[in-house]
């Protein structure tokens, strides 16, 4: 089989998609499946509900997630490159931990816009075993977190985000210390830009005009004013008042272009380091910045500090 191009080394969907395996996990999904030109077995990735089933699947063949489903019109997130990002939050995570992969309970990590899917704590836990925070200001998205963990017995915070142009106070306590923070920010300016950006995903893949959204999303998990960089300017704003809280503060970049200038809003922050991780991902390549307000020693006494 292919292997797609320069996955995470740790990444289980480095190869295509085992469907004969994931039909036996989920025999639901096999309505779904199609055959391509080369004859391979695959799904329609137009097709809202054949993403949704392909994503329950994977949860479970993969990350032994017996439940997964998601209100309709909530983003469908992609599980492959979703998973990556936990992947290098780990190695980011391991520079102060004498370069070993940290695991288990004690390690903290607070995901912003945990959405319906809740996929990155799902992923985080099965893969290290890691402690989830989520955060959403959408009551539904986080009712339909909250039933995704009462019947998969997972115990993950969920914490509701009541102001919405706060994105860490009223979610980060006194008493809370995280080891990193993650989020997918909505990166349109609006649902225009949002549509338009569907379409020329869809011509690069060669399938034509459509105006399907086959990850779905609502308004605030794909666009706000001013896009991912007014967002994430934000973000590094508000994080200072937690400096002493949260080892890296992190936030995926989806636009190559964002970089420089949220580089030099970095700088005018005044952190003391930042990081940027590019993952290449099949046809495309993502990216994530990590900042910290925290000397190499602090971090390592952080790092211990945390783990009690």
């Amino acid at each position: 089989m292919p292997t797609k191009a320069k996955l995470h080394p740790r990444n289980q969907h480095s190869e295509s998609y085992d469907f004969a395996r994931l039909v036996t996990q989920t025999p639901e999904l096999e309505p779904f499946t199609i055959s391509n030109p080369a004859g391979q077995t695959t799904v329609d990735f137009q097709d809202v509900g054949a993403v949704r089933m392909l994503n329950r699947a994977l949860l479970k063949t993969h990350y032994d997630i017996d439940f997964w489903d998601i209100p309709s019109g909530y983003l469908c997130p992609p599980i492959p490159g979703r998973v990556d990002y936990i992947h290098y939050l780990a190695d980011l995570l391991a520079d102060r931990n004498t370069q070993e992969i940290p695991r288990g309970r004690h390690i903290k990590a607070l995901d912003i816009g945990t959405g319906a899917s809740l996929v990155y704590p799902l992923l985080g836990q099965s893969e290290y075993g890691w402690h989830f925070t989520g955060s959403d200001i959408d009551a539904g998205a986080l009712k339909s977190a909250k039933q995704i963990c009462k019947l998969n017995g997972l115990k993950i915070t969920l914490r509701r985000q009541n102001e919405p142009e706060s994105i860490f106070r009223g979610v980060i306590t006194p008493n809370d210390a995280f080891h990193v923070t993650l989020c997918n920010p909505p990166f349109h300016s609006s649902m225009e830009q949002a549509h338009r950006g569907t379409q020329r995903k869809w011509a690069n893949l060669g399938k034509g005009r459509s105006k399907k959204l086959n990850f779905g999303g609502q308004n605030a998990e794909l666009w706000c004013p001013g896009g991912e960089v007014k967002f994430i300017a934000r973000m590094i704003e508000q994080s200072i008042e937690f400096a002493d809280q949260c080892l890296w503060f992190t936030s995926l970049v989806s636009k190559k272009d964002n970089l420089q200038p949220l580089q030099r809003i970095l700088k005018k922050a005044g952190v003391v380091d930042f990081k940027i991780v590019e993952m290449a991902q099949g046809q495309k390549t993502s990216r994530f910045i990590a900042w910290t307000y925290m000397k190499k020693k602090q971090r390592s006494l952080f790092f211990n500090r945390a783990e009690t």
